[in-house]
């Protein structure tokens, strides 16, 4: 049995801490509102990353740290880089090894379709430049570090794109609005597959001081809209373009130089991932119906497609 301490208690990092907790192993899960988690030897603690030495004091003992925070998306320049130096640090004085979960946004605007793990990184945006900074300060710790790469998110609890533009309108049954190309193939990870390869990658015995991306399905929007409306058991919704000036008048400006990720095909390779970790990616279906598993009684009762 092992001990490790999980940062960030979102979807992903519970269910991280629920699998290690599976195995048999000993996890505390901490962030600054931990709450409670029902799963085995776990143990949450409401604590701030940024104190270093707060967190070293929660992880000794530890085989490793899991980074698994995030940040509110328009201060990512400024409060993701106290979180990852203080969780960094703590690792260091504790000698545990370092597992980021991290994204694609580092490799920019420019970076051809399917993206691999040992590509360049050439952020473009402010957000992936946060990224790749973040990553930096990983691989220049003294302690082994990897970072799992995922797209965009689907699952229970994700706040990320779809769930965000998509899936309110859907569940009221109107016409959904989106970003970029609907017909554009893009990559879409499970939280729960994030998770898997996480905890696989806390295992890898090769070389640390890399990146493994998560095996994802491939959909474009339009065909996400469908398999959503179809698990709803509604008809597909219109379908309409997000313009620049339409998400500032949402509140959403923040996504605007995201809007690359939708413009052009966007796909994973992740056959590192499959091959060395042997983690493969759930059905597109499975992603839906866990993603809709938070209104599962409103859907049922048809509350929510009127």
């Amino acid at each position: 049995m092992s001990h490790y301490v999980i940062v960030g208690a979102g979807p992903v990092g519970r269910e991280t801490a629920r699998l290690l907790a599976e195995e048999g192993h000993s996890v505390i899960l901490t962030s600054r509102n931990a709450g409670s988690l029902n799963a085995g030897d776990v143990r949450t603690v409401s604590s701030d990353a940024t104190d270093a030495a707060q967190l070293a004091v929660l992880s000794k003992g530890a085989d490793a740290i899991f980074m698994c925070a995030m940040a509110a998306y328009h201060r990512w320049p400024t409060d993701f880089f106290p979180i990852m130096d203080g969780t960094v640090k703590a690792a260091e004085q504790v000698g545990a090894r370092l597992l980021v979960v991290g994204n694609v946004y580092g490799y920019g605007a420019g970076s051809a379709s399917p993206l691999t793990p040992d590509l360049e990184p050439d952020p473009t945006t402010r957000k992936g430049t946060t990224r790749h900074i973040m990553w930096q300060r990983a691989l220049r710790s003294s302690v082994p570090a990897l970072e799992v790469r995922a797209s965009d998110y689907l699952g229970e609890g994700a706040v990320a794109y779809f769930s965000l533009l998509a899936l309110p309108s859907l569940l009221r049954n109107e016409p959904v609005a989106f970003l970029g190309d609907p017909d554009a193939a893009h990559a879409w990870s499970f939280t729960k597959d994030t998770a898997t390869t996480l905890v696989a990658a806390s295992r890898f015995t090769g070389e640390w001081g890399r990146a493994f991306h998560v095996p994802s399905q491939s959909a474009s929007v339009r065909e996400l809209v469908r398999r959503f409306a179809a698990a709803l058991k509604i008809d597909a919704p219109g379908l309409s373009r997000l313009a620049p000036a339409e998400l500032e008048g949402i509140g959403f400006s923040e996504g605007i130089e995201m809007a690359y990720l939708f413009e052009k095909p966007l796909l994973l390779d992740a056959g590192d991932t499959e091959k060395l970790l042997g983690v493969t990616a759930s059905s597109l279906d499975t992603m839906v119906r866990d993603t809709l598993s938070q209104v599962a009684d409103m859907v049922a009762t048809g509350k929510e497609a009127k």
